[in-house]
């Protein structure tokens, strides 16, 4: 089992967390588990949120989709999200 990390910076968390609560569906659909959600001590909108997976490939898809990239501009992701597959060794 891998992991998907994903850093982003958003304008309200408060409005964040119910779209991303309600992606939930779309997020197990892709193979993605366990999501854990840290913000930072230094910047309450900046975000990291893990995922575990079961398949790298279907993790990059979902990421890389359209309607993930809408979901996020409508959930108030103000920058460009940085995202890191990790796969166990």
């Amino acid at each position: 089992m891998g992991m998907l990390i994903v850093r982003h910076k958003v304008k309200d968390y408060g409005k964040w967390r119910p779209a991303f609560d309600g992606n939930a569906g779309a997020q197990k659909a892709a193979g993605l588990t366990n999501p854990r959600v840290f913000r930072s001590a230094d910047d309450k909108c900046e975000l990291v949120v893990v995922f575990d997976t079961k398949d790298t490939k279907m993790a990059k898809e979902f990421v890389a989709s359209p309607g993930l990239q809408e979901a996020m501009i409508e959930a108030g992701v103000r920058d460009r999200p940085t995202i890191y597959c990790r796969e166990p060794v």
